[in-house]
């Protein structure tokens, strides 16, 4: 019976700390918030997306293997919805032949600034979930907001390089060793497992690192799990109201994919700053608690 007196307890503070969070959420009017990270991530997603893409072609070219412009893309876009990603994609491959590969220059460095605000505007969500000043020099902060982008792009390029050469070596031991079956066929599989720790590594690092006071994973896991929860649901719940019921064509005519891509991002970002404010709840009672 004490076992399940504890159970129940457990569930009812979660469901308390989760009612806490929503009010927290709407008396900081982060639906408004959440439309300047949608907005601020629009702006510096094909800036990123053409950054690293010429970046991936630069490095490849170091090996003397072509990257497949298709294998970046889909790396970005893989969580998407179909329905949402399809648009983008077509309007970023639209770009890369007129302008090709070659935005390594100026181009790169107004890429990396415009993808940094959106970084940027994440790291302010992440202020005002967990009650916090931000004690930390603009210099400072911004770099730190800079770093990631450059993360970000340093990952994909290694998760394309990986995905292009790990089959080629699996192939090659599978011409000395082709009694070993696991050689065969798997490589296929890789894309997925990529896709699937990108948004993971993200959220995980927008927690960790834009916070002047650092918290531990155990602290941070929650709100790190309940947003990529949320994430996957909305994902499901948004490709099926888009295939079903929406009708952007009807309303924004050639801007369709542009607009349901906007509120997909305004979705997650509100799904994220939730996600936040679960952990400024849980901390907050933690220093109640000292």
């Amino acid at each position: 019976m004490s076992g399940h007196a504890t159970q129940n307890k457990k569930h009812l503070y979660a469901l308390e700390v989760l009612r806490r969070a929503v009010g927290r959420f709407n008396r900081k009017n982060a639906w408004v918030l959440s439309s300047h990270i949608a907005m601020s991530m629009m702006m510096a997603l094909f800036p990123f997306v053409l950054f690293t893409v010429a970046l991936s072609g630069e490095v490849a070219s170091l090996f003397s293997h072509r990257v497949v412009v298709e294998d970046v893309v889909d790396l970005v876009f893989g969580s998407w919805p179909d329905s949402v990603a399809e648009p983008i994609s077509r309007e970023v491959f639209a770009v890369l032949q007129s302008s090709g590969t070659g935005l390594m220059t100026l181009g790169g460095v107004l890429a990396l600034y415009f993808a940094s605000n959106g970084v940027d505007a994440i790291r302010i969500a992440m202020l005002r979930a967990y009650g916090q000043e931000e004690t930390r020099p603009f210099w400072k902060h911004r770099l730190i907001s800079l770093g990631l982008v450059i993360l970000g792009g340093a990952g994909l390029l290694l998760a394309t390089i990986f995905e292009v050469f790990l089959p080629l070596g699996a192939r090659f031991l599978a011409r000395f060793f082709p009694e070993l079956d696991f050689l065969r066929g798997w490589e296929n599989g890789t894309n997925g497992l990529v896709v699937a720790v990108v948004p993971v590594a993200a959220v995980v690092l927008y927690h960790l690192v834009l916070l002047p006071r650092r918290a531990t994973l155990v602290q941070i896991f929650p709100g790190v799990a309940t947003t990529l929860l949320l994430w996957w649901a909305a994902g499901l719940g948004f490709a099926f109201y888009v295939s079903s019921f929406a009708s952007y064509s009807a309303t924004y005519a050639g801007l369709a994919g542009a607009m349901a891509a906007l509120i997909f991002l305004y979705l997650n970002a509100a799904i994220l700053i939730l996600g936040a404010e679960i952990n400024g709840v849980l901390e907050t009672d933690r220093h109640k608690d000292i």
